[in-house]
């Protein structure tokens, strides 16, 4: 039997976890980029296809407006988000197994990083969520 077994495969569950999350914040950086170049190629569609067209469907703009910029940088910057997460779930995944080894007492400080990384990615979503609909 492996001592401190339970706690040893707790910290791998969260490791994984950690690299799942950073994945889904990649994925969702390209789905960000590839949403931007869809809306972009739609307007120029509708308006190849039908300069009327494109002026009576006012939210076909409104929608491209909405992309700007920020969709471009966002995307990317999800992207790189999710990249730079995996090798600090890595770090911590192998700092906690030292701890875990060393059975010591050591303090909290170190979580407050781990804080902002967890929240950086909602506070993004909320920001762009807001971006849009004041739009």
């Amino acid at each position: 039997m492996i001592p401190g077994y339970v706690d040893h495969a707790a910290n791998e569950r969260t490791y994984l976890a950690w690299v799942r999350t950073g994945i889904a914040i990649i994925a969702l950086g390209f789905v960000v980029e590839k949403f931007s170049l869809f809306l972009e190629r739609f307007g120029v569609f509708l308006a190849a296809l039908d300069p009327a067209a494109a002026q009576r469907i006012p939210h076909a703009e409104r929608l491209a407006r909405a992309s700007g910029g920020l969709a471009d940088y966002g995307g990317l910057a999800l992207i790189l988000a999710g990249v730079l997460l995996i090798p600090l779930a890595t770090l911590r995944f192998a700092r906690t197994a030292r701890r875990l080894e060393a059975r010591e007492v050591y303090s909290n400080d170190e979580n407050l990083l781990e804080a902002l990384l967890l929240t950086a990615p909602v506070l993004f979503a909320a920001a762009v969520s807001l971006y849009v609909a004041l739009r």
